[in-house]
């Protein structure tokens, strides 16, 4: 339980009455989780090496209907980064405010984790890294081109501690997973799917629409495609033995807490509870997987509100991590929540509104038992027909069905619109209205066809697009259909051309192809590899014509034995950010 940190070392003699003392130099004392003593002892050896050892992770990311995943260089072995952690612990607003205090509390993994979960944005104290949404990044790098977490820590220690730009969710979790594997606290990253970003703690978020059903940005509350944070493990002897183990730490600037933007340490055990009376942010990270859904149709000249539809089993979807020694995803969802629907789930959720006074008290823009009760006469769904990457025509098909014994009309506002992953509206790409009478228990099929040219200019650095129709029932309630779709990039290929061996050139071929019909230009490819290279390399390729294949060859020397991981990213005009990720056995 000593303070971790640089110490200084020096012997003291003492001869013939007098003294003398001679420095032998430093070292760095960390946490130790192979020590049963610790507060991080992680009885499993495998896991030790996984959440603490391991320099490559893989991110989920995408949306509930299509989850896709990407490789991260965490690097926390590297160069200078246990000088840029400790620096970063120097830097906190603790450390400046009571320098004494904050050092002693070093000893304390809680303390450390809800510290560092704090400087890994930028806010409050010039932290490491600036988060940015709008779906514009310039003056920085776009959140999505990152490929590892040191070349942001570098460039922050560089710049003379100002902040990095851009970060977006993924990044902070995995920039304070380097930071924390690298002090010695086991963690990992963690992708919830159709999360819930409750601002104003009630466990509900409310979603606007307009009459032709264009997305309103008006509420503070939203769901994201993913969002990501870490879990760290460790015991809390502030709660009692049956809370320790895996906490829930949050870097993305979100909500503050205790004046800044820090999340966590919240047991994770808490959450499954709905012990959200205990220390750090619990009701946060509960309304995260649990939150109820609100959907209203709002008039902007009336300000009048109307409940569409609420939803209590969306949030919270296929919480993801990487397993421990294979690229595979582990869905840990069971261990947030017990199983949607359940009795004992909403039995939960009750517990945790009544812990927060939200049984008792009058919520005014809470819908009415009557509004929650309406049942709809139609039911609708959008279904994809055909392939969703960028290049290609989107393709869905939205159905519609009368649930009723007696015909319906109804009037159909569709749109599409770019958004960040967040959920959040960037660009308008499509809008369509029609008006069908459906038989009664009839259902209908209509094709829509979104062409590449006409979403490419405006698809943002995700890929993604909400589509939503807003069902006008004549004599009946709004339905509302919306769907989520994120669009996958071209694949790109990484071949190892022979073997490689330790301080020996060998030869490694990232090819890609052209798949759109029009030439792509400022083509770059970026690639790092712990062990494999040093630093990052950047290669610019010329433009490709349409369906022209491309083929960049480049020499590795790698300086150390076992498995390693080459990342590569391309990007150009039409497409940003292709990932991959190659496994090499030097």
């Amino acid at each position: 339980n000593a303070v971790i940190g640089r110490y200084k070392l020096s012997v003291q003699s003492t001869s013939s009455g007098s003294s003398s003392s001679a420095s032998l130099g430093t070292f760095v004392l960390l946490f130790n989780p192979w020590s049963s003593g610790d507060d991080v002892f992680m009885p499993n050896k495998a896991e030790c090496e996984e959440y603490v050892l391991e320099e490559f992770g893989i991110i989920f990311a995408g949306n509930k209907n299509h989850i896709n995943s990407f490789g991260w260089n965490f690097g926390q072995f590297q160069g200078d980064i246990l000088n840029i952690c400790l620096s970063m612990l120097d830097r906190s607003l603790n450390y400046r405010q009571d320098p004494a205090t904050d050092a002693s509390h070093r000893n304390d993994p809680k303390y450390l984790g809800r510290v560092l979960s704090a400087m890994v944005n930028a806010n409050d104290d010039q932290g490491v890294l600036l988060g940015n949404w709008s779906g514009n990044y310039e003056g920085g790098k776009s959140p999505s081109s990152w490929t590892g977490s040191g070349e942001i820590l570098q460039n922050w220690k560089k710049s003379g501690f100002k902040p990095v730009r851009y970060g977006q969710c993924w990044v902070f979790a995995a920039v304070l997973t380097t930071v924390l594997r690298c002090l010695g606290i086991p963690t990992r990253t963690i992708t919830n799917f159709s999360s819930a970003h409750d601002a104003d703690g009630n466990l509900r978020v409310d979603e606007f629409y307009d009459a032709s059903g264009n997305p309103l940005d008006r509420a503070a509350d939203s769901v994201w495609n993913f969002h990501v944070w870490n879990e760290s493990w460790f015991s809390r002897s502030d709660l009692g033995p049956s809370y320790s183990g895996w906490q829930v730490l949050d870097a993305t600037p979100q909500e503050e807490s205790g004046g800044i933007y820090q999340c966590g340490p919240a047991s994770r055990n808490a959450i499954k509870e709905g012990d959200v009376d205990l220390d750090y942010d619990c009701p946060f990270v509960f309304a995260e997987v649990n939150a109820d859904c609100m959907y209203w149709n709002y008039d902007p000249t009336t300000g009048k509100k109307t409940l569409i539809f609420s939803q209590s089993t969306i949030i919270g979807q296929f919480i993801s991590t990487k397993a421990v020694g294979r690229d595979d995803r582990v869905d840990v969802t069971n261990d947030y929540k017990y199983e949607e629907g359940s009795k004992k789930e909403r039995d939960i959720f009750k517990k945790a509104r009544k812990k927060l006074g939200l049984e008792d008290k009058f919520d005014p823009t809470a819908p009415t038992q009557q509004e929650i009760d309406q049942k709809p006469d139609i039911s609708g769904k959008f279904k994809v027909a055909g392939p969703l990457e960028v290049g290609k025509d989107l393709n869905l098909i939205l159905v519609l069905a009368n649930l009723q014994s007696d015909a319906k009309t109804v009037h159909v506002n569709m749109t599409a619109w770019s958004t960040v992953y967040t959920r959040k509206p960037v660009h308008e790409i499509w809008k369509d209205s029609t008006s069908v009478t459906l038989s009664p228990r009839e259902e209908k099929q209509f094709p829509i066809k979104i062409p590449y040219t006409e979403y490419q200019q405006q698809l943002t650095t995700d890929n993604t697009i909400q589509v939503t129709a807003l069902c006008h029932v004549e004599g009946g309630i709004q339905v509302l259909v919306q769907r989520d779709i994120t669009l996958d990039n071209p694949a790109i290929d990484i071949q190892v051309l022979g073997e490689a061996k330790v301080n020996k050139e060998v030869d490694v071929e990232v090819t890609f192809t052209n798949p759109i019909d029009t030439e792509v230009m400022n083509c770059v490819l970026q690639v790092e590899g712990n062990d494999l290279l040093t630093g990052i390399l950047e290669i610019d390729i010329p433009p490709l014509k349409a369906s022209e294949k491309s083929s960049t060859k480049l020499k590795l020397v790698p300086s150390e034995t076992g498995p390693k991981h080459l990342l590569v990213n391309f990007s150009c005009d039409k497409f940003t950010d292709i990932k991959t990720f190659k496994m090499v056995n030097v």
